[in-house]
């Protein structure tokens, strides 16, 4: 998935699309260590998507907070 469309998404996808990759992470890697992975490229696009989505959490959290600071100190 691109970073441009995960930017787009909400938080509460964002945690889903989070939990999805954790999921197919550990997928991959049980299949890796039973030696049915054949494309192991797979791994590091997972963990890269993983912290893809970290990122882009705590950016919206850090924007939140923010935010909020802001909005509190001139009102």
């Amino acid at each position: 998935m691109k970073t441009r469309e995960l930017q787009g998404m909400n938080s509460a996808e964002l945690s889903k699309q989070l939990e999805e990759a954790h999921k197919e992470l550990f997928n991959l890697r049980f299949r890796l260590a039973t030696r049915q992975l054949s494309n192991h490229r797979e791994l590091p696009k997972v963990r890269k998507t993983i912290a893809q989505i970290k990122t882009i959490l705590r950016q919206k959290e850090l924007a939140a907070a923010y935010e909020e600071s802001n909005s509190g100190s001139h009102s």
